[in-house]
């Protein structure tokens, strides 16, 4: 499943709101240096949707607030 967020590093809470189907913003209070942000984002995913953070993947956007992710 493929699914579009829009991320927001260095937030005061932490959360996942649903848009619709696909379309999510991810708020983690870590900061978007060295992949930090990004590993935050794949962990809260991965609690939110009941798997593994393995089984979590950014398929585009590492660098971007907007983000491709696949969960397998």
């Amino acid at each position: 499943m493929k699914i579009f967020i829009r991320a927001k590093p260095n937030a005061k809470e932490e959360g996942i709101k649903k848009l619709d189907g696909i379309n999510y913003v991810v708020s983690v209070k870590e900061p978007p240096i060295k992949g930090k942000a990004n590993e935050a984002i794949r962990n809260a995913l991965a609690v939110y949707f009941k798997t593994s953070s393995a089984n979590v993947r950014i398929v585009s956007g590492y660098s971007s607030r907007n983000k491709v992710i696949e969960i397998i």
